[in-house]
């Protein structure tokens, strides 16, 4: 056992003791309504020639009942004004109330935290997350009414990342008008009946009321600085839409899909193709690619199935004429005509915002009670010498591709760019990939980095991580690019993947003067919405995560609090939001990495199962990865999870609900997958976790059980 558990027991076993003593000795019994007005005259008469003895026992006295939270507290308040009267006995028992409680919060941190955040994990993060911004405002509320127990409050905030400095200072400052009320009480001691006589219910109903004052406050402090920004602007009588989208990518479809399913009045704007990037330059035409890779790459594999091994001969052009037919048939999903059916105002032209309820689409203007901006993103080019006179793609104009290029230069080795160039180098190229961090998919655990270097490594990728170039020379039809670490790289073409940059200009944002964060994304709150609540923003646009599938859960948010706010908000949730990369083998991830687990100080357990021993895996020979799950140290509450192998982003969608739904791994353990799946492998996993939290105690006796009904005990 750690001396850190050793001194939390050692603590805990004194407080229990201080406790047991104190209620023994008959102590406590003296805090008595009864046994205070039948001593009050004896008390004042003691404190009178023995001020300052009396001030320092009874500050001691009631520092160890609100510390150990024990009864008396009440009696003890009441005997401030009695004994001292209103203006000192208000001062005392300020600070001695508040030192008690602030003991009591670092004995409830120091002894039960940890075991809270490890065992509700999820919910406890949540709160943590709400508290940080909101945390001091909570407490203020709750010290203000006196029928919210003391004692809990001291305890369950203790459970907190709250800084013990604000814990005191707003417990200190919420707790006065309590504290002035009984002090008051204290002075007027022989007029009081009983303890009712103090807390009455319309005086416990003045300070439930009075509790609601902070929140009244903040309600008309947010209002009055929404009128401040709104004031400038002129609010139609009528409005022509309820929801104005700007952008028809998967966030703004989504947006506007939902908002028309409320039966809302929409009207969604595009100056391009309905369908955006993932369509026509995102994830549509790169998985199509990847797949005809993959083809590529099993036909040099035959001879691992009993057939003949082949190179194969790929025509590049009929690859991207096979891309083009696929965008073709995907296509009516995202047109004018299905959305139109749906009920949703489709309008074509450039989306230009002149207030937050007007927006003009070439000679019309268009008034709106909200706008949601889904204007997406775009690929990031570096400002690096000699580029625009070398041919290099992103992956906007890649698609237009016509020639196969013998040797490629792919810039970055996050998930697009690692893609890009495993399909690449499958078709035929020699693709060199050149990273600037210490390795790939630097997001990602470093085992699996590592896994996926090996993998390129062996389909004879050449790999430069720890390096980038510092400038381009036009050779012949190609190009040679010249290295920080001095070497140089020959190329056909050059794809740079260095991630997206936001589309932010253009459209009018500047001219209200709408936040950027510093990575250039639209600054929004929880809740979606920009300094001007009625404009939100959802997708690659905000962020923080540039998926498709990101995109379109923010957008039911968005499309929510535009509609129903201020009656009801609703705070994005990202707790569950799974990702994967589609390399081969496949890297998918949901929740917390080792690494960031680590770093966050969160004590886990690790559970892993290799996927060399799934029979499916093995029937197909794609039995090379893992599934690593983390759950809490001790617990089956999932953290997080790592997948790597084929089918990986698949397999996912089992975890991806179970943490949603705050299921254990007991609970995929006890779920029936059909056999031979890949997706038994996530039973699997469970079945590893079950083996490590097996009760001990309980096999032991079964075992003997066992022997005994043999007769052989």
């Amino acid at each position: 056992m750690d001396s850190k558990k050793l001194i939390k027991i050692a603590l805990f076993a004194g407080l229990v003791c201080l406790a047991l003593y104190l209620v023994r000795s008959g102590v406590l019994t003296q805090l008595s309504f009864e046994n205070l007005k039948a001593r009050q005259s004896e008390l004042q008469t003691w404190t009178s020639h023995f001020h300052v003895k009396a001030i320092v026992y009874y500050f001691l006295i009631y520092v160890i009942t609100t510390a150990l939270s024990l009864p008396g507290a009440a009696i003890l308040t009441l005997a401030g004004g009695a004994i001292f009267g209103l203006v000192e006995g208000t001062i005392i028992v300020s600070f001695a109330s508040t030192v008690g409680a602030t003991l009591c919060f670092m004995g409830s941190r120091m002894l039960f935290r940890d075991w809270v955040s490890r065992q509700f994990r999820t919910t406890y993060e949540k709160v943590q997350a709400g508290l940080e911004k909101e945390g001091p405002f909570y407490l203020f509320t709750l010290r203000l009414i006196p029928a919210v127990p003391f004692f809990v409050i001291n305890l369950v905030f203790g459970l907190t990342r709250m800084a013990p400095q604000t814990f005191f200072f707003v417990s200190q400052v919420g707790m006065l008008p309590g504290t002035l009320a009984f002090e008051n009480a204290g002075t007027q001691l022989s007029q009081i009946e009983s303890p009712s006589g103090i807390l009455s219910l319309p005086v416990i109903l003045s300070f439930v009321l009075l509790g609601f004052v902070p929140w009244i406050a903040k309600a008309g402090l947010q209002y009055a600085q929404q009128s401040k920004i709104y004031k400038n602007y002129l609010r139609p009588a009528i409005f022509e839409f309820d929801v104005l989208v700007i952008g028809a990518g998967a966030a703004g479809l989504v947006s506007a899909y939902i908002a028309a399913a409320l039966k809302a009045k929409v009207g969604l704007i595009e100056k391009n193709k309905m369908g955006g990037d993932c369509l026509y330059t995102g994830c549509v035409p790169s998985k199509a690619l990847i797949r005809s890779a993959h083809v590529a790459h099993m036909f040099r594999r035959g001879a691992e199935f009993g057939l003949q091994a082949a190179v194969p001969q790929v025509d590049f052009a009929k690859v991207f004429e096979r891309i083009q037919k696929i965008i073709t048939k995907i296509e009516p999903n995202d047109s004018v005509e299905r959305y139109s059916g749906l009920g949703v105002d489709c309008i074509s032209g450039t989306a230009m915002i002149e207030d937050p309820y007007r927006v003009r689409v070439g000679d019309r203007v268009i008034t709106t009670r909200n706008i949601i901006v889904a204007t997406g993103a775009s690929p990031m080019v570096p400002a690096i010498p000699g580029l625009d006179d070398v041919p290099f793609y992103t992956s906007e104009n890649l698609w237009k591709l016509k020639e196969a290029p013998k040797n490629v230069l792919v810039m970055g080795g996050g998930p697009i760019g690692c893609e890009l160039a495993q399909a690449f180098q499958r078709l035929g190229a020699q693709v060199t990939l050149v990273e600037k961090a210490d390795r790939l998919m630097i997001k990602e655990d470093p085992e699996v980095s590592e896994f996926v270097l090996k993998v390129f490594k062996k389909e004879q990728m050449t790999v430069i991580v720890k390096s980038e170039v510092s400038r381009f020379e036009k050779v012949g039809a190609g190009g040679k690019a010249l290295l920080k670490n001095g070497n140089a790289v020959p190329f056909d073409a050059v794809i740079v993947a260095l991630g997206r940059r936001a589309h932010v200009k253009g459209f009018g944002l500047e001219n209200l003067g709408i936040n950027l964060r510093d990575n250039g994304t639209i600054e929004t709150d929880e809740c979606l919405r920009t300094k001007y609540h009625n404009i939100l923003a959802c997708g690659d646009v905000t962020g923080p995560f540039q998926f498709t599938h990101a995109a379109s859960h923010q957008a039911g948010f968005a499309v929510l609090n535009a509609l129903f706010a201020p009656v009801k908000t609703f705070k994005a949730d990202y707790s569950a939001l799974p990702w994967c990369t589609y390399t081969d083998p496949e890297v998918a991830r949901l929740g917390m990495s080792e690494t960031e687990a680590t770093a966050a100080n969160v004590e886990f357990d690790v559970n892993r199962y290799e996927l060399d021993h799934l029979d499916r895996a093995i029937c197909e020979g794609e039995n090379s990865g893992f599934v690593k799950v983390l759950t809490a140290k001790g617990g089956g509450q999932i953290l997080g999870v790592c997948i790597v192998g084929a089918h990986a982003g698949d397999i996912m969608a089992e975890f991806t609900l179970a943490k949603r739904k705050k299921l254990s791994l007991n609970d995929i353990l006890n779920t029936v997958h059909s056999y031979p799946t890949f997706a038994e492998a996530n039973r699997f996993v469970a079945g590893v976790w079950k083996r490590k939290n097996a009760p001990q105690g309980a096999l032991e006796f079964l075992r003997k059980f066992h022997a005994w009904r043999r007769g052989t005990a």
